[in-house]
C-alpha cells in the first residue's frame, strides 16, 4: 500500500499518458484503435495457439490487478469477449484479419498522434502500451461513475 497524499501508480501513469492524447480527434481515433489493437494481438497469439492467447491475457490482467483491481475487472471482462469472439471465428481467418486490422488499427493510431503533434507515450516507456487500453476504459468508467 501507498502512503496516504502519495499519488497511485495508476493515477501517475494515466497522467502521463493523457499529455499526449489531449487533442479531441487523436483521444477518438485511441477509443477506436487500441481496442482493435489489443483484440488484434490477442488474435496473433491465438493463432499461435489458444493457450498463448490466454497466457498473455492472464499475464496483463495480473499487471492491471497490481495497478487497479476494478481496471483489472474491467480487462477482464474486455478480454473474455475478445477471447470468446476468437473462439467462434473461422480458425483460417483468424491470422489474416488480425494482421490486416492490426496494421491499420496502428496507421490509425500514428494519424491520430500526427494531428496531436505528440509522438506516442511508449515511445518513452513500453509500459504505456498496456496502459492505452486503460486510458479507454478510464473514459468509460468516468462517464459511468466508476472508480478505478
Amino acid at each position: 500500500m501507498q502512503q496516504t497524499g502519495q499519488a497511485r501508480t495508476i493515477d501517475v501513469l494515466l497522467a502521463k499518458y493523457s499529455e499526449s492524447h489531449l487533442n479531441h480527434t487523436n483521444e477518438l481515433i485511441h477509443f477506436v484503435c487500441v481496442p482493435v489493437i489489443v483484440f488484434t494481438l490477442l488474435g496473433i497469439f491465438w493463432w499461435i495457439h489458444p493457450l498463448a492467447a490466454v497466457a498473455i491475457s492472464v499475464a496483463a490482467l495480473w499487471y492491471y490487478f497490481q495497478l487497479s483491481r476494478p481496471f483489472a475487472l474491467g480487462m477482464l471482462v474486455m478480454t473474455l469477449l475478445m477471447l470468446g469472439l476468437l473462439r467462434l471465428m473461422p480458425p483460417q481467418t483468424v491470422l489474416p484479419l488480425s494482421i490486416a486490422i492490426f496494421v491499420l488499427a496502428w496507421i490509425g493510431q500514428f494519424i491520430g498522434h500526427k494531428i496531436e503533434g505528440k509522438k506516442p507515450s511508449f515511445l518513452e516507456d513500453l509500459r504505456f502500451l498496456l496502459i492505452g487500453p486503460l486510458f479507454v476504459l478510464g473514459f468509460l468508467y468516468r462517464r459511468l461513475n466508476v472508480r478505478y
